[in-house]
């Protein structure tokens, strides 16, 4: 965790690292994130049996910060049949037809299910700014809208962790240069993305003032330092691991007794 609170009005992503430390030791960070995979899919069956509780994942980021990268290697343990992800691109039609949470509650996890937000409604009080499609007056209202949402998810049993994929500018550039440079990878790409590149300073700080503003103990936002894979995979799984052993879950009993002499021939 960064040492200021996102719900701090000093914090400020630009002063947050975005490497691992000095002392980090790859190849311990390699064997703990491992071990942490396999728990977390021990988890998830408790979760699935127990169906009390889902578990929401957000992942935010600019781009070629790792959002696809780190679904694909902190979840591949876990069982497809209790497992959703979602994409969220630009609204359709009939989505801004509705208001801005219409489209996200539709894709909130059933109980005893992971769902997992590949961008979110958060791009409704960043993104929308930057582009002039949202005035700060309605930014507020917004933001007031998901303190609402995710209190009230909450309340109804989904446990809410929200991650901020934190990549240097320098690291950043690195990986759009690679993308164009690759033609298996170009396709990643956007119109938009260098035009987003060019405002990161912008989108720093707007990013900064909205996890602030969101920054709950019932829906926690955590800063991941994202240069590096390996100790960005470990600090999510960490979170992901604590969150759901917070539960204490068992494997329910059955309401009868079965024996194995039970099956019939």
């Amino acid at each position: 965790m960064p040492a200021v609170s996102p719900a701090s009005p000093a914090f400020d992503l630009a002063v947050l690292p975005t490497a691992p430390p000095p002392e980090a030791d790859e190849d311990a960070a390699r064997a703990t994130a491992d071990a942490l995979r396999e728990e977390l899919a021990t988890l998830q069956e408790l979760l699935y049996a127990n169906r009390r509780h889902a578990l929401l994942v957000v992942l935010q980021g600019l781009d070629a910060s790792g959002k696809d990268n780190t679904i694909k290697r902190v979840l591949r343990t876990l069982s497809p049949s209790g497992l959703a992800v979602h994409a969220f691109r630009m609204p359709e039609p009939q989505e801004l037809a509705h208001d801005f949470l219409w489209r996200v509650h539709a894709r909130v996890p059933a109980r005893g299910m992971i769902g997992v937000f590949n961008r979110s409604h958060y791009e409704a009080v960043v993104s929308d700014v930057v582009q002039g499609l949202c005035s700060e007056t309605e930014r507020q209202q917004r933001l007031q809208s998901i303190r609402d949402f995710e209190r009230h998810l909450a309340a109804s049993g989904t446990l809410v962790c929200k991650f901020f994929l934190h990549v240097g500018r320098e690291e950043q550039r690195r990986r759009l240069q690679a993308r164009i440079s690759d033609p298996t990878k170009q396709w990643k790409l956007g119109p938009d993305d260098l035009e987003v590149r060019r405002r990161f300073p912008e989108y720093e700080s707007l990013w900064s003032g909205t996890m602030a503003a969101t920054d709950a103990v019932h829906a926690p936002w955590h800063v991941i330092p994202a240069d590096r894979k390996g100790y960005r995979d470990l600090r999510v799984l960490t979170v992901l691991v604590d969150t759901l052993r917070a539960l204490e879950m068992r494997y329910p009993v059955p309401a009868r007794r079965l024996r194995p002499e039970d099956v019939p021939d």
